[in-house]
């Protein structure tokens, strides 16, 4: 049999294979565990692990980078040691058992010099910057409500020990797992039955931004991201028009609000591994703003969204919309605040919403709501 010839696209589907083996041996490795159940379960703790991960891989990129410009004494870490994936992870005979799980648990640990420092969540939830801007302030939220699921050390060590085989400094890599990533978020959106309204099938997304057709220099919004999906499709859309002068115009030009926290973790995952800097994305409830606060500063050329339909919000919530508009229907609502949030002038803004029927045929404030101008 002849000798076979390497091709240009071995190389890719070779790393395909790796990475996609390394990441179906770490979710093996977390059935394993007794404080895993489920996908709902395995995603966000094997999300906050790669997250630490792209983190410090990105800030050996830019140690490099300060190096070659002679500017490393000016260069400030992100993440401070023994914070960092290199002090504690990288190392494959590196901590484990219960030392690994004290130090990421506790809120206090004592090091191996003795001296007694915060533990690893303790010290990500402390992270701010000057200005609130920041990645600092991207993981302090992210993990303000992350928790170790894992409640074996051992097996916690060898999911850590897969996550090495991945590597965020090679841009190959990082578009091959952003691919795996997006099939992950979809397992869960099937594993997740009833709570599964944050998320929406890719092609059904991917229309939506083709039909509205963002343009560079607009700005989008979504105030019910879930898992980022719009705005990672609306990124990657907006990334075709851009020259390298438009980095800063296409970073700034994304923002999203989350109430969840799992969904909102997942977010910025979703949105760095796409190559966002800084995602643009708050946790906090879309509707507990007065819509009458809602001024042309706040407003957007671009809203696309699926906001949660079926569920209730609490009466204060009814509160911040005019008495004769008021209702516990979240879609409504958020329909409500999305005519607010468009643009009037000087072009008029354009919204893409995925809405159950009864909102569009519906009688009674179905139909106030769609005859408001």
């Amino acid at each position: 049999m002849p000798k076979r010839t390497t091709s240009k696209t071995d190389k890719p589907i070779a790393t395909a294979q790796r990475l996609g083996s390394a990441i179906k041996s770490a979710r093996d490795i977390m059935r394993k565990d007794k404080g895993m159940n489920g996908e709902l379960d395995r995603l966000p703790q094997f999300t906050w692990i790669l997250f630490l991960k792209l983190l410090d891989d990105v800030e050996k990129v830019r140690e490099e980078e300060a190096l070659l410009e002679g500017t490393l004494d000016k260069y400030k870490p992100l993440i401070e040691s023994p914070y960092r994936w290199r002090d504690w992870a990288a190392d494959d005979e590196g901590m484990s058992g219960d030392d690994l799980l004290k130090f990421i648990n506790n809120d206090e640990v004592t090091l191996r010099d003795g001296i007694k420092s915060p533990g690893l969540f303790a010290y990500l939830r402390s992270l701010q910057s000057a200005t609130g801007r920041d990645r600092k302030d991207v993981i302090r939220q992210v993990f303000n409500d992350v928790t170790n699921r894992m409640i074996s050390g051992a097996l916690l060590r060898d999911v850590v020990n897969k996550v090495n085989d991945i590597h965020f400094d090679n841009s190959e890599e990082v578009n091959i797992l952003s691919n795996l990533y997006e099939s992950m978020l979809k397992e869960m959106r099937d594993a997740a039955g009833d709570s599964g309204e944050f998320y929406t099938p890719r092609p059904v997304v991917r229309f939506m931004v083709k039909v509205l057709d963002p343009k560079l220099g607009e700005t989008i919004h979504d105030p019910a991201c879930g898992t980022a999906g719009f705005l990672v499709e609306t990124y990657e859309h907006l990334k075709t028009q851009c020259q390298p002068k438009d980095w800063e115009i296409l970073q700034s030009s994304l923002s999203g609000i989350e109430a969840k926290p799992l969904p909102f973790m997942l977010a910025q995952m979703n949105l760095l591994l796409h190559g966002v800097e800084y995602p643009d994305v708050e946790r906090r409830n879309s509707l507990a703003r007065a819509i009458n606060q809602i001024g042309v500063k706040d407003q957007v050329d671009i809203i696309l969204t699926n906001p949660p339909f079926g569920g209730e919000e609490e009466a204060k919530i009814k509160d911040n919309f005019p008495p004769e508009m008021q209702t516990s229907e979240t879609t409504l609502l958020f329909i409500q605040l999305i005519m607010r949030l468009l643009k009037r002038q000087p072009k008029p803004g354009r919204a893409g919403i995925v809405v159950p029927n009864g909102t569009l045929f519906g009688d009674g404030l179905c139909a106030k709501v769609r005859n408001e101008k």
